[in-house]
């Protein structure tokens, strides 16, 4: 195989900022949470931090799949980009760090998540997503789906029509060429208006889900984070549920592995499933049990909540990594 995995989603710009609470409440945004925003709106918000921020490349999907690379693993990306300064910054941004990414700049506003952090190490993310929200089927390559292990898909894309119908055909390629599907479901919101399509794709197509606590009391409607974890893994061949500080659950042909966090003094939550989705990806398609994968993928999103931005400042070297999973 040339690539381990082919990541599906958003190309966004991160805008990271450290922020006071009183700036939410000015900003009249609910804290902790996505929201999507308009062109206008996220101007006016940019212009209130007067570039006191820092970027880089993102987007869930995005952010995992550069942590894959940060690992050593072989990827692949797919996402929308206009052919405006920062689009120009987000494949250079992908490309040093060794993520093959074909997708052509087009006319057109690449999209930005402002990440606001506030001092407790919540973010809130105020995302306009310009070109992204255009990414459709002819932008999937169906060649680099042929070549990877893993098609990984992020669940924001299900809520446009365009973007949904992208999804769905990674899906069906990868389904076609015997490649295995990842899915995270991303945000309890998007159950709210998906869980019936999230479900199908669980019971059908997809053989790895990656969900939080929140999100999967949503998809299960039961409140006990193993009985959430033993009610999907009904459905779906392998399980990856986070749980915070507690650590997280693995279910993998019937049995649940219980991985431990690695504690650590949060300054910024940004991007820690994401990390830890990378974690899991890249243990699993280069050789690693479960629980290994498990580990290296704790250790990941501890090192990534300790430090400000979604992207790791420090790569893990092959002997952390050695020492971590016992190899």
């Amino acid at each position: 195989m040339t690539y381990d995995v082919y990541g599906v989603g958003n190309a966004l710009v991160d805008i990271q900022a450290r922020v006071a609470d009183s700036v939410l409440d000015d900003l009249r945004f609910a804290k902790g949470i996505m929201t999507l925003v308009d062109e206008p709106s996220q101007k006016q918000i940019l212009a209130r931090l007067q570039k006191s921020w820092h970027q880089c490349a993102g987007g869930s999907a995005a952010n995992t799949i550069m942590g894959i690379a940060d690992f050593g693993g072989k990827v692949a990306y797919t996402g929308k980009v206009g052919n405006d300064e920062i689009g120009g910054f987000f494949l250079a941004d992908m490309r040093k760090m060794g993520v093959k990414i074909e997708t052509p700049a087009t006319a057109g506003q690449t999209g930005t998540c402002v990440v606001l952090i506030t001092e407790d190490a919540q973010r809130t993310m105020l995302t306009n997503l310009a070109l992204s929200a255009t990414l459709s089927p002819a932008d999937i390559s169906e060649e680099q789906i042929r070549q990877s292990q893993y098609v990984y898909i992020e669940g924001y894309l299900f809520g446009g029509d365009v973007t949904r119908s992208a999804a769905l055909h990674a899906i069906d390629l990868a389904k076609k060429h015997g490649v295995k599907v990842a899915l995270t479901v991303s945000d309890p919101f998007l159950i709210q208006y998906h869980k019936d399509e999230f479900m199908r794709l669980i019971e059908g197509p997809v053989d790895l889900l990656f969900c939080n606590l929140d999100e999967a009391r949503a998809l299960t409607g039961r409140l006990d984070p193993v009985e959430c974890a033993r009610e999907i893994h009904r459905h779906a061949a392998n399980v990856a549920l986070t749980l915070g500080a507690e650590g997280s659950l693995l279910m993998h042909d019937g049995d649940m592995t219980p991985i431990e966090s690695v504690p650590v003094k949060a300054v910024d939550t940004t991007g820690a499933g994401d990390m830890y989705a990378a974690g899991i990806l890249y243990g699993v398609t280069n050789g690693l049990s479960w629980k290994q994968a498990g580990r290296l993928a704790s250790h990941a999103s501890s090192r990534v909540v300790g430090q400000m931005g979604a992207r790791l400042a420090d790569r893990f070297s092959p002997e952390q990594v050695q020492a971590i999973t016992g190899q």
